[in-house]
């Protein structure tokens, strides 16, 4: 009978060996050996403990609870009491009732109960990996020596298991990074679009960190740092992935998010990053970041997992960042997989150099045609109406002419005036930069203001907020830049302001344009009649928008505020 029962567990030492080894994903490899514990030994529950090179828990792998539970649950178990006895002491731990040890500290509310207690630490190559956990042997039972025999033995062998999984998953990041690298090269090289990089690196970064979304921000002209896209996991699509290591690389269905992910690429593309934020810092620094449990509030405070921010370096100086954000009950971010990314970061900002060189060169490129065409059209084709216009003028002096004839001569000769009028306006659009960061609106806008100051003496303050550049469809842009120079005219005109601020703020369904001065004030009750005034209100109507003037305070001051909703 003893040697039936010896038998039966050396078989299942055996398939558990085999089980573990059966894959080279980490993820779905440190599953496999808590699986293979908890069968062994007959327990309710089992978990293994990731530790970080500082010591500190990085992963908490469990296998018995279910997901309610695991979420109730909230932070995993950071490795106080009874778990941090075997970080502190990597020997072997047998309890019959957890709560009866000196160091327990109890549980959570909502925790399973658990009573009878194994602990094993896990070594690769020497260090300590981890800490296999088993606790609630089935039948009331106690784990027994045999038991822990057993755990040790597959413990060894996950060592070996843990360490090829690592080997392989390194292996596997350095050519998902390699490639993501030349895709991105490549995309530089075929593409005069600058714009299709920047979601390239963000894809790619989420994809090497199996991240749950990756936000990548770049400092505007003026210095403010601006979420330029947010890339996110299709739930879906990867719920339906032939690639295994997708099945087990999460705590719970990967077709579940938080809250804190709700509407998060509407809400954050083109906002401006607060001061405080961690990515300011990591710009600032050049410095990697990681944070637990991390609040972002770029629209509103969002609760995450995890968040590791990464500076994009070149020349020793940061000219982006992103963000990895993990989910609030998901592993950590494994060190591997960030390392990564961070030689990732560092090729991706090369290529983001090279494709700004190359824009800069295309953009040049064609300011020289356009200054070649500009020339011809004013060196001879302006002078040849002009010429010809005054060729028709000197006929109309002789005085031979019939009236009629000379009636005909005068309306070309207007015609011809308008036409060199035309060209010149076309030859100033031609000098006009129409590509690169003025192209959007915030460019649009930031040039309009740079203009003004020039007049005004000062420069006009600026705040974005919103999506201003994705949102607005080229129609109602150009209503927005034309009731901003109208408005930047009236104050030039008839405010004698020391000061100006405009606002441009895009949500969901509207754009908001605010113009504020410190002016002398208007006679609010009198501008309707004015031509430029009475051009906002026209131009709000043809939108179906609203404008309206208010005084700022008794003082003096004026307030414009302008609104159209979006296409």
């Amino acid at each position: 009978m003893m040697d039936a029962v010896k038998r039966e567990r050396d078989f299942g030492l055996f398939s558990a060996f085999v089980g573990i080894a059966g894959g080279l994903e980490l993820s779905s490899t440190l599953r496999r050996i808590v699986q293979a514990a908890v069968d062994l030994t007959s327990a309710t529950y089992g978990a293994l403990g990731v530790l970080g090179p500082d010591g500190q828990v990085t992963d908490f792998i469990n296998v018995g609870m279910d997901h309610d539970t695991v979420a109730l649950l909230g932070t995993p178990p950071q490795g106080r009491g009874i778990l941090g006895l075997l970080i502190d002491e990597p020997v072997a731990i047998r309890l019959n009732d957890l709560s009866e040890h000196p160091a327990s500290v109890g549980f959570p509310a909502g925790h399973p109960p658990m009573h009878s207690f194994l602990g094993v630490p896990v070594r690769v190559r020497g260090e300590a990996f981890g800490n296999l956990y088993l606790t609630e042997k089935h039948g009331g039972e106690y784990f027994t020596e045999e038991d822990e025999q057993l755990v040790a033995a597959l413990a060894a062998a996950a060592a070996v298991a843990i360490e090829n999984a690592r080997l392989y998953e390194s292996s596997r990041r350095r050519e998902e990074w390699q490639q993501a690298v030349a895709n991105i090269a490549t995309t530089v090289l075929s593409s005069s679009d600058g714009e299709q990089i920047i979601p390239l690196i963000a894809m790619h970064a989420r994809t090497i960190a199996g991240a749950d979304a990756c936000v990548v921000a770049i400092p505007d002209s003026l210095g403010n740092l601006i979420v330029e896209v947010v890339d996110e996991y299709d739930p879906y699509k990867i719920f339906r992935s032939p690639d295994p290591r997708w099945a087990m690389q999460r705590n719970r269905p990967r077709t579940m998010r938080s809250e804190a992910f709700k509407a998060l690429s509407s809400s954050w593309i083109g906002q401006e990053i607060p001061v405080d934020s961690i990515l300011n810092k990591v710009m600032a620094q050049g410095e990697v970041v990681k944070q637990k449990v991390a609040v972002l509030d770029i629209d509103q405070p969002r609760t995450f997992g995890s968040v590791v921010a990464i500076p994009m370096l070149h020349e020793e100086q940061a000219i982006a960042v992103f963000a990895l954000i993990w989910d609030i009950d998901v592993e950590s971010p494994n060190q591997d997989a960030l390392d990564a990314v961070e030689t990732f970061a560092a090729q991706a900002a090369l290529t983001l150099v090279l494709a700004e060189a190359q824009h800069e060169h295309e953009r040049l490129a064609l300011y020289e045609d356009r200054d070649r065409i500009a020339r011809d059209l004013h060196d001879l084709v302006i002078q040849r109406l002009f010429a010809t216009g005054m060729s028709l003028q000197g006929a109309m002096r002789l005085g031979t002419l019939e009236p009629a004839v000379e009636a005909r001569i005068s309306h070309a000769v207007d015609a011809l005036d308008e036409t060199i009028r035309e060209i010149r306006q076309t030859i100033f659009a031609l000098h006009e930069p129409k590509t690169g960061p003025s192209s959007g609106v915030r460019g649009r806008v930031l040039r309009e203001t740079e203009l003004s100051a020039a007049l005004l003496g000062f420069q006009p303050a600026l705040r974005f907020i919103g999506p201003v550049d994705s949102a607005m469809s080229a129609g109602l842009s150009e209503h927005l830049m034309a009731v901003l120079r109208e408005a930047l005219s009236n104050v030039m005109k008839h405010a004698e302001a020391g000061h100006i601020e405009v606002k441009v703020e895009v949500d969901a369904t509207s754009v908001v344009l605010t113009v504020t001065d410190d002016g002398v004030g208007i006679d609010i009750d009198g501008v309707t009649g004015i031509s430029g005034i009475s051009n906002l209100y026209s131009r709000a109507q043809d939108v179906d928008g609203s404008c309206s003037l208010e005084r700022v305070d008794e003082s003096g001051g004026t307030r414009l505020i302008w609104s159209a909703p979006l296409d």
